[in-house]
């Protein structure tokens, strides 16, 4: 048997065996020919059916010896073969002993014009007669165009199939590949930076011109590391602004709805793109998540009627915020003491650094008031809106303060903000800075306490020295000049809450910052007065 007809019939095997299904008649290489003088025996196998096992002849090529005996055979053989460059011709007789090999060994018809020719039968030694011998065209029997052909149809319809797997799965892969490199390139390693990239040339919205109104609520956002894997520029297609729950110079708060949850919605106009920019930043600082932290969600940049709007989305609270609060509720001790706990936690939280790998930079406020304090569900605070937040860090010694136009709220400013005497690069005194504004806040927050029976109407800080908008020249003269601050009622000091209360906003107000309490010393003794007050028969009780 020639080298490439070995080769063949061992592959049909090993397919034969892989896939258990194929079924090929070697006959089918053979031409077709006018001539049909083959035996009537030699087309007895169309569907090999085996009804026993044989004793058959086996002798070796190329001239058939010896003559062996071969034993539990399906079916017995003879091969007869003519070299066509050298006239040689090879004699075989065998047996296949694979029951799953018999269609594969014997052709359906034998075969005509070729080189070889092979007669297959059933019974012992079936095989011991004189070899089947038909003659040969030119050419060949693999040189025959049909039997090539065939032998090409052959090979595609088992390779053919195989490829296309091959094809559909590179396919799918490069599309996994592709959808994996794209969210790479939304969400970088550095974390937001995607929607950083803000223009400068924006339009200022139809807003420019909206001007500020008496008690109107000041604009909070939120913090944290924000979601994950949040595809920040579709954010504001999945939301669904319900109502509109606050404005002011800055932009409006919108109550949303995204994903079935209530959230909230800070939308800056164009032009105070830093101030956007500078919250989105903070907002994605490490290890900022807090529970006395407004919850940040995400931010976006959309457009509305060819307007461009900034989006920072936040975690939404329907108290509002403190000053809403204290304007609509009174308080008992055991309430305020949470309000004011709650507050200093969050403060003494963004004032800390956190050192490590991937620590947190102290981070000073600048614009603390009770409009940027939120009341929580729980009864407790959430300090928000980071725009004028500036951060620091012990292991460089750098303090952040980005470039923004925006200043704070002139009520709260302290003194030397007011006279200008301070160090805008000591980030000690911008702490400080806060601690004033803190001191104002608690004020507020100590006037809505009822203590015998007596409670006052909310008022904000100055009320009695200044108008509702007071000018930059008005606090200073009050505040540096005549040293003013707010006054304590004269029914503190029968209250020990109260009275406590009074002396720490003193401390948190002194005109010389380096006397002021840090926050967290001041949430220490609010907490300490907390627990005495427990211990107190009554304590917390409104009256």
């Amino acid at each position: 048997m020639s080298p490439p007809l070995k080769s063949f019939f061992f592959l049909c095997i090993l397919l034969n065996n892989a896939f258990g299904r194929i079924t090929v008649g070697l006959g089918g290489l053979a031409a077709d020919d006018d001539d049909d003088d083959t035996p009537a025996d030699g087309r007895l196998l169309n569907s090999v059916a085996p009804r026993g096992k044989y004793k058959c002849l086996s002798c070796e090529p190329p001239n058939c010896t010896p003559r062996e005996p071969c034993v539990n055979a399906f079916q017995c053989w003879t091969y007869y073969e003519v070299d066509q460059g050298t006239g040689k011709t090879t004699f075989s007789r065998g047996c296949t002993i694979a029951e799953d090999q018999v269609r594969f060994m014997c052709p359906t018809i034998p075969a005509k014009q070729v080189t070889y020719s092979m007669h297959c039968c059933n019974g012992d030694f079936c095989n011991n007669g004189t070899f089947p011998q038909h003659l040969t065209r030119p050419g060949g029997a693999l040189g025959h165009p049909e039997d090539s052909t065939y032998v090409w149809k052959l090979t595609l319809a088992i390779i053919g199939p195989v490829m296309g797997l091959l094809i559909i799965i590179g396919v799918v892969v490069l599309i996994l590949l592709k959808r994996s490199h794209n969210k790479r390139l939304e969400h970088p390693p550095g974390g937001h930076s995607s929607y950083l990239a803000v223009p400068h040339d924006l339009v200022s919205s139809s807003h420019d011109n909206l001007k500020s109104q008496d008690g109107y609520l000041e604009l909070t956002s939120g913090s944290g590391s924000g979601l994950p894997l949040l595809i920040q520029r579709t954010l504001a297609k999945q939301i669904s602004l319900a109502e509109c729950i606050g404005k002011g110079r800055y932009g409006e708060v919108w109550r949303g709805i995204w994903h079935g949850e209530n959230i909230a919605v800070k939308i800056f106009f164009s032009r105070d793109e830093a101030s956007w920019s500078r919250e989105t930043e903070i907002y994605s600082t490490v290890l900022l998540r807090h529970e006395n932290i407004l919850g940040y969600i995400g931010s976006d940049m959309t457009s509305v009627n060819s307007c461009t709007q900034l989006w920072l989305v936040t975690h939404y609270h329907s108290n509002g915020s403190l000053y809403d609060h204290l304007n609509r509720n009174p308080l008992n001790r055991r309430h305020a003491l949470s309000l004011a706990i709650t507050t200093m936690a969050g403060l003494a939280h963004l004032h800390s650094e956190i050192l490590g790998t991937q620590g947190k930079p102290a981070i000073a406020h600048r614009d603390i008031k009770s409009k940027n304090i939120l009341v929580k569900a729980n009864g407790t605070c959430a300090i928000a809106d980071f725009g004028l937040a500036v951060t620091h860090s012990q292991t460089t010694g750098e303090t952040q303060i980005a470039p923004n136009t925006r200043v704070g709220t002139k009520r709260y400013m302290a003194p030397e903000l007011l006279d200008e005497s301070i160090d805008m690069d000591c980030f000690e005194a911008l702490k400080r800075v806060d601690m004033y504004a803190v001191g104002l806040v608690l004020w507020e927050l100590a006037r809505r306490v009822i203590s015998n029976g007596i409670i006052e109407e909310y008022q904000p800080p100055f009320y009695d020295r200044v108008g509702n908008d007071p000018s930059f020249e008005e606090m200073k003269k009050v505040v540096c000049i005549d040293q003013q601050r707010p006054v304590l009622p004269n029914r503190w000091a029968s209250d020990p809450v109260l009275s406590s209360m009074g002396k720490l906003m003193k401390e948190c107000w002194h005109f010389n910052p380096h006397a002021r309490l840090p926050a967290l010393r001041v949430k220490k003794t609010l907490i300490k007065l907390a627990m005495s007050l427990e211990q107190s028969p009554g304590g917390g009780q409104l009256v």
